[in-house]
């Protein structure tokens, strides 16, 4: 029995069995509840009766789990079962035995979902950590083929000059950086200003029912696949691109950095302008009918007083957009090329860090290669790099949260 099959009759047998405990606790104390005076409701001593018996079940299950991945002892399925099965029947029984009037079964029932609640939580943060650490381990180990030095100062990307003379090859990221923040940028210009306007425009000025109809369709964006929008920009977008530099007299590769930044920054739209529109909205309306009564235009109200109010929400909406524009991938794939290029121009082609991860990642080097295990070097400058941003935010948002409170 393998452990799919092990999983699903383990949840199959401890489902009934929870049902079962729940509604013999909570009939025991029922029958009696007119009668006697109770400490907590009816309900509580069913789900107290359900952690009695679910919670010896499920510790031996991850522990026996622990074992088999220890690889220490694999429990034999034909053994595992009929011992859970029963330890949750004598601790379900356990659990109806201490049913009381004077037993508090509602801070039991707290405290077990407070514990779930703190679980959830370091369950998070511990991944975070665990992803964090992985990428330092594997960036150890690529800075020790290549110096970090060199890979943040270099200006050639060129793993494959390896192959020639045994070397190391080229890992200079300023190219790739240069790709990333340049697209990065545009999307930004053309997803900022457009976001924030049109926010302002249906919290503000729009009507309800014109608001009711013009928000859903602006959030339709969000949720277009990523490679419709490469597509779109490699398709429709890249050749009026290069139409346009050919009338104005410039020249512009199919695939450049210009086409996806714009297509990218339509995307981003909806995360700005939705989450702005909700900041503003959320300002409390004395401030707008202050402003206004001493005698402000509309405009200078929303300049002066509901933009500077809102700026931490529309500030932590930046934020997103730009770690959004900075995570894309398919999009640069296909309507930006894979060629590192340090340049200025943003009609020719470049490339992002997460596209040169999936590169290394997914071709046929070994995984212990100087080319694979770049693409952790990458995610660790990344990773900085997204953190300092979101240190910066952090700090502007209490900055002016402190200021309007």
């Amino acid at each position: 029995m393998n452990i799919a099959d092990l999983s699903f009759y383990f949840i199959a047998g401890l489902l009934p069995l929870s049902c079962m405990a729940w509604m013999l606790g909570r009939n025991k104390a029922s029958k009696n509840h007119a009668d006697k005076r109770w400490n907590s409701r009816p309900g509580h001593y069913g789900w107290f009766s359900v952690i009695w018996m679910a919670t010896p079940a499920l510790g031996m299950a991850i522990l026996a789990s622990l074992l088999h991945l220890a690889g220490i002892y694999t429990v034999p399925a034909i053994i595992f079962l009929p011992v859970v099965f029963v330890v949750a029947a004598a601790g379900g029984w356990q659990g109806l035995r201490l049913i009381q009037p004077s037993l508090r079964a509602r801070n039991s029932v707290e405290k077990v979902i407070r514990a779930l609640l703190i679980t959830a939580a370091l369950t998070s943060i511990l991944t975070t950590i665990g992803i964090v650490l992985a990428i330092i381990f594997e960036a150890i180990q690529f800075f020790k083929i290549v110096s970090f030095w060199e890979f943040i100062t270099g200006t050639q990307w060129s793993p494959d000059a390896a192959s020639g003379d045994g070397g190391e090859g080229l890992f200079g990221s300023i190219p790739i950086f240069a790709g990333t923040f340049m697209i990065t940028l545009i999307a930004m210009a053309v997803a900022i200003p457009v976001g924030l306007l049109s926010a302002i425009f249906m919290a503000e000025y729009a009507t309800e029912s014109f608001r009711n109809i013009a928000k859903p369709a602006l959030e339709i964006l969000a949720g277009i696949p990523t490679v419709v929008y490469g597509f779109f920009a490699a398709i429709t977008v890249s050749p009026l691109v290069v139409k346009f530099a050919a009338f104005v007299g410039l020249h512009a590769d199919y695939t450049n950095a210009l086409t996806p930044g714009l297509v990218m920054g339509i995307m981003i739209i909806p995360f700005v302008s939705s989450l702005s529109d909700d900041v503003i909205r959320a300002i409390p309306q004395s401030m707008r009918e202050g402003s206004l009564a001493l005698g402000t235009t509309m405009s200078e109200t929303i300049k002066q007083v509901l933009l500077p109010a809102a700026l931490p929400g529309i500030v932590a909406a930046f934020l997103l957009a730009v770690s959004r524009a900075l995570g894309e991938t398919m999009i640069v794939v296909m309507a930006a090329g894979l060629r590192p290029n340090l340049t200025w121009n943003p009609l020719e082609g470049m490339t992002t860090v997460t596209v040169r991860i999936v590169d290394a990642l997914t071709g046929d080097q070994a995984f212990d290669s100087p080319e694979t295990l770049s693409a952790f070097g990458l995610g660790l400058v990344l990773l900085s790099i997204t953190l300092m941003l979101n240190i910066i935010s952090i700090y502007v948002i209490r900055r002016f949260r402190q200021q309007y409170e």
